[in-house]
Order: structure tokens, then C-alpha cells, then sequence
């Protein structure tokens, strides 16, 4: 994914941009489970998930989430004002330490404020695994800085 700077005015209804990959280690899982204070057996212990439908430990879905969004902000890392809300998040299938994240972001819907020099943009994140089996997708709401307000 090109890392240019991008503002309301970049961005197209119906457009997708591709991000970098990001595999989930067994030590980021568990970094996240201490520091979140998780301790689900189901995130920790292979042998306390069900075999099937798991077939070992799963990652929180917060996780994929956290992963997910830190995916994206390259494309609008200087114009970001705010994430003014999530909708219709779906976690679709299991994803394990040791899978090989990808998120194509797309743009669902944009308009202006009546603020001006800001918009909201909904971009739709289609989270895939290394198998190109999309794993969790989520609507984002966010107030996004226009071109002509950068100063």
C-alpha cells in the first residue's frame, strides 16, 4: 500500500486499497491477553480449545481488530481526526497465532460536515487470512481532514 498523504477529497465511494500483511505471533497473542487482562482459556491453552471447531487456540477477537486497524492508518495517518464510530463488525472464521493477516480498505460512503475543512468517510475493512479466506470485516466511521484545511 503507498504510504502518500491522503485527505476527504482523495478518497472515492467504491474505491479499495490494499494494506501490508501482519502474521500474529504466539507472543503477540499473549502480550495482548496480559495486557488486556484476558485469561480465557480458549486464547491461552490449545488443549482447552475444541477440536472442532478450533483446532487449537483462537486469537481475541479484539486482537484482530487492534491488528486490523493498525493495518490501515497509513492511509489517512495525517488527516485522521477522530473514529467517530464502528458498525457491523463479523468475525466470519477463527484466526490462530501463527496466521498471516491483509485487510483491503473500502470506501462505503463519504460526506462533508457542516464544519467546514473535515468530512466522514465510512470505509468497510475486509480482514483476509493467508489463504484468502476473509476473517472479520467492520464498518468505520471517521472524521477525516479535507486538503484545504491542512495547516
Amino acid at each position: 500500500m503507498a504510504s502518500r498523504e491522503r485527505f476527504w477529497e482523495d478518497f472515492i465511494v467504491g474505491e479499495r486499497y490494499s494494506t501490508s500483511t501482519r502474521t500474529i505471533t504466539e507472543a503477540d497473542q499473549d502480550h495482548f491477553c496480559k495486557l488486556v487482562g484476558y485469561d480465557v482459556p480458549l486464547f491461552l491453552d490449545d488443549s482447552q480449545a475444541p477440536d472442532p471447531p478450533y483446532a487449537g487456540r483462537i486469537c481475541p477477537s479484539h486482537l484482530i481488530m487492534s491488528v486490523a486497524t493498525a493495518m490501515t492508518g497509513r492511509l489517512f495517518s495525517s488527516s485522521l481526526l477522530g473514529l467517530l464510530g464502528i458498525d457491523n463488525g463479523k468475525f466470519m472464521e477463527p484466526v490462530h497465532p501463527g496466521d498471516t493477516l491483509s485487510t483491503k480498505v473500502e470506501v462505503i460512503e463519504k460526506r462533508l460536515t457542516s464544519k467546514a475543512g473535515r468530512g466522514i468517510i465510512i470505509f468497510r475493512d475486509h480482514v483476509f487470512n493467508q489463504h484468502g479466506v476473509e476473517v472479520f470485516k467492520v464498518d468505520k466511521i471517521t472524521l477525516i481532514r479535507c486538503r484545504e484545511a491542512k495547516t
